[in-house]
């Protein structure tokens, strides 16, 4: 996967907490899941399963659904008190911005703050109001990520092209599943068809 630049890794945060020229919704966006191949050896997405969505303004980002991490969210979100009580796992979105908070959840309404709708009734953020509302109302149906992935334009259809992915839709119960761990080796079985020669 390229590297980003400095300013491009400004414009996506930019695009995604800002979204000046945009509703406070965009969407729903047509989502996607890829699947890591066996023989993708690029430590960032090595047996990952990971949601992309692509934005109304062109960006392709996504959010790694299979890397839970150790960090606690008050060392991402310092000097928040909500963050305090949050018990759950903090995933590894991607390499991009690493250290920065990203949402994905589930809303029967539009929520106020800028957000990506990828699928029906469920948004994708890292606007600090959509944060601070999920963690302050206990939401049922979230998960928070550090950082996300993002590929630079035609990027990742060069990168499916020369079969490092599997392409399988989105479902959101792939999204908020609890245990992770098997995850990526199910799905390259059904993407597959049969038991997958992983080496």
């Amino acid at each position: 996967m390229k590297r980003y630049s400095l300013v491009t890794r400004f414009a996506l945060c930019g695009l995604l907490l800002l979204a000046p020229a945009l509703p406070a919704h965009a969407g729903p966006q047509p989502a996607i899941v890829l699947v890591a191949k066996p023989g993708l050896l690029d430590p960032n997405f090595r047996e990952t399963v990971v949601l992309v969505v692509r934005t109304p303004g062109a960006q392709t980002l996504g959010v790694i659904l299979n890397r839970p991490t150790d960090l606690k969210l008050e060392t991402l979100w310092q000097g928040k008190t909500s963050a305090e009580g949050y018990r759950d796992r903090v995933f590894f979105g991607g390499p991009v911005l690493n250290r920065t908070l990203v949402a994905l959840f589930r809303s029967a309404t539009p929520p106020s703050a800028p957000a990506f709708e990828v699928l029906e009734h469920v948004y994708f953020s890292m606007h600090p109001d959509n944060l601070e509302r999920l963690l302050s109302q206990n939401a049922q149906a979230y998960r928070l990520y550090a950082g996300f992935s993002g590929w630079a334009p035609s990027q990742l259809e060069d990168e499916i092209e020369r079969e490092g992915w599997y392409v399988v839709p989105a479902r959101e119960e792939l999204l908020f599943r609890k245990n992770t761990a098997g995850m990526w080796l199910e799905l390259v079985e059904q993407a597959t068809g049969a038991r997958a020669q992983l080496y």
